[in-house]
């Protein structure tokens, strides 16, 4: 019996060691995952050590599960991290995202239910409470096990401090201090984050076009219907992926030019990725970077001129058509528009598909009733969500005479099924499935152009960012595509000091710039 006991103390002692060394070696990013990562010596244990020899005997103790803690929280970060990377290509920041919680959550629910999301938040709660402790608990043991074989441990940290000395010099990794690397880049983000609002203020206090009068804002555009529309989640990587690249946009520039319009087209710099298009929306807008939510906070509490509220100085018509919103949005009022069209406001009677609300055929058929007879011209923002994550189902074309209330969508037998998360299912097929939606939709624009020959109809189309890098893969970046479309010539051609290539898709030579420095380019090339 007493060699099982032995045993199993051997056995649980060695789990802590494992569990307290891939804490301190992991990396925060799925990309830098490899074996040589681990096979290090964590510096930061070697200290943790030390501390427990020279401290006092009636401190031990306390000082080992503080020091536990505070490397189970060290691990939960870590998670964190690494969920961000993989869906926003970046670390989780301490101090500023996590009022993002609150739309995963949304997205959860829309995706895989209301009890998967109950589910989700209890299970991410339970797992980060299970990691402190685990954590905490295999340190304590460890400090107990080094204040019991006191000679041993002094030996042991000694032998590994020399060769990390004597190795040093031959740039051999056999030491590592991540952890401490990565508690200082969090560190140096928590300062940053908590002076970020003062540095938004002063971004936000300059502003060309804040006092223009009305008539000379937008003169070359008088009389034009402008379309400012969004397409979820089309990123560069669905330009130039050959495994991405929808269909419809080898022969975009074709159709678009037989129905009588002419287009240019580059890059923006989105500043997010994987998600929050209402910062990518919020940042076009209002010619300002807006890549967290204390931002956007700010942005919308002040009086930002936005394109939109130039607009409607200029005497436009304002409207954003937002299927995605599904709750108040008070907020809607500071982006200049007089009328908002939400997702109950459409009239669309038929099901969801997937995360999209409603299918983006039916979303601007449903702009177009109800402002087709405007005696005023009319500029709407439209976010169309028919390409949003997980990406199906997808609605198939239906023809414009049988829309009706959208009750057309019921007999599509997808149309109501939950896809589940982007995560666990085969990247290949969610690739696949990120293709067709972008088909779907940016087919749907296409079509739209072909059916409305209006000379006034002006047509901005722009994708808010790149989707998750489970579709791009690593390293894909945050630049989007960006077009202009118009019928009349004239349009189109106040944007040739722009460097802007001919047709409404960019060349991979197109000049790509900051989407924060959109507004100001366009209210000076149509002013």
């Amino acid at each position: 019996m007493g060699g099982w006991r032995r045993g199993g103390r051997w056995v649980g002692t060695g789990f802590a060691v494992l569990v307290v060394v891939v804490v301190l070696l992991a990396p925060g990013d799925l990309e830098r995952f490899s074996w040589s990562a681990f096979l290090r010596v964590p510096v930061e244990a070697l200290l943790g050590v030390v501390l427990v020899l020279v401290l006092p005997a009636r401190w031990r103790r306390g000082a080992a599960w503080a020091g536990g803690v505070c490397t189970g929280l060290l691990a939960v970060v870590k998670v964190l991290d690494i969920g961000f990377d993989v869906v926003l290509y970046r670390p989780f920041d301490l101090v500023l995202d996590w009022p993002l919680l609150g739309p995963a959550v949304d997205y959860v629910a829309v995706t895989a239910g209301t009890a998967g999301a109950v589910g989700a938040v209890a299970g991410a709660v339970l797992v980060a409470v299970a990691l402190v402790a685990l954590v905490a608990w295999s340190v304590a043991r460890l400090a107990r096990l080094a204040d019991r074989r006191r000679l041993l441990s002094t030996r042991l940290v000694l032998v590994l401090a020399a060769a990390w000395i004597t190795f040093a010099g031959t740039g051999l990794p056999i030491a590592s201090t991540s952890a401490a690397r990565f508690v200082y880049d969090h560190a140096r983000d928590v300062r940053a984050g908590l002076g970020d609002r003062d540095a938004f203020a002063a971004e936000a206090a300059v502003d060309a076009f804040r006092d223009v009068p009305g008539d000379r804002l937008l003169t070359a555009l008088r009389g034009k219907r402008v379309l400012l529309v969004f397409v979820e989640s089309y990123g560069r990587s669905a330009v130039e992926d050959p495994g991405l690249r929808p269909d419809v946009l080898d022969g975009a520039g074709r159709r678009v030019a037989a129905a009588g319009f002419s287009a240019r087209s580059g890059f923006l710099t989105s500043p997010t990725a994987g998600g929050g298009s209402w910062l990518a929306q919020a940042t076009l807008l209002s010619g300002l970077r807006v890549d967290n939510q204390q931002r956007y906070r700010n942005l919308v509490g002040g009086d930002r001129l936005t394109l939109g509220g130039a607009f409607r100085r200029a005497g436009w018509r304002t409207v954003g058509v937002m299927p995605g919103i599904t709750q108040a949005w008070p907020e809607g009022a500071f982006f200049g528009y007089r009328r908002i069209m939400a997702a109950a406001d459409l009239g669309y009677r038929g099901p969801r598909f997937g995360y999209a609300t409603t299918p983006d055929q039916f979303t601007l058929a449903a702009l177009d009733r109800a402002e087709g007879g405007s005696p005023e011209p009319v500029m709407a923002t439209v976010a169309l969500v028919g390409s949003h994550a997980p990406w199906t189902p997808v609605p198939a074309p239906v023809a414009a005479a049988d829309l009706g209330d959208g009750s057309v969508y019921r007999s599509m037998a997808s149309g109501a099924d939950e896809p589940g998360s982007i995560l666990t299912r085969d990247p290949a097929q969610v690739r696949a499935d990120y293709r067709r939606s972008l088909e779907y939709s940016l087919g749907t624009l296409v079509s739209y152009v072909e059916d409305h020959r209006d000379d006034d109809l002006v047509l901005v189309l722009l994708g808010d960012h790149q989707p998750a890098q489970v579709v791009t893969g690593g390293g894909a970046g945050r630049d989007v595509p960006v077009g202009v479309v118009a019928r009349d010539p004239a349009v189109v051609d106040r944007l040739a000091g722009w460097g802007w290539t001919p047709g409404p898709v960019p060349e991979p030579h197109s000049p790509t710039w900051p989407m924060e420095s959109f507004r100001d380019r366009f209210l000076t090339a149509f002013g």
